[in-house]
C-alpha cells in the first residue's frame, strides 16, 4: 500500500472492533481517540489504522463507524 493510502478499518479484526464498541456504549473512552487511549485499551497494534479512520471524531462519529462497519461485516 502506497503511503498516505489508507485501507479504512478492513485489516482490524472484528474482535478488535467489537471491544472498542463495547467500551464506547460503556462510556469508557476518551474523545477524540489517540494514540494513548488506544494503547490503554490494549489496542496499540491496530492504532495507526483506526486513527486513519477515527482520528478527530467523537463519541457519536466512533460509534456511528464501528456499528456500520460491524453490520457490514455481519451480513456477508
Amino acid at each position: 500500500m502506497s503511503a498516505g493510502w489508507s485501507v479504512g478499518l478492513v485489516e482490524i479484526p472484528t474482535d478488535a472492533l467489537k471491544l472498542l464498541l463495547r467500551l464506547v456504549h460503556k462510556g469508557e473512552l476518551r474523545f477524540p481517540l489517540d494514540m494513548t487511549e488506544l494503547t490503554r485499551i490494549g489496542l496499540q497494534a491496530n492504532a495507526t489504522e483506526l486513527l486513519g479512520t477515527l482520528r478527530g471524531l467523537e463519541e457519536n462519529g466512533v460509534r456511528a463507524v464501528l456499528v456500520a462497519v460491524l453490520a457490514e461485516r455481519q451480513s456477508r
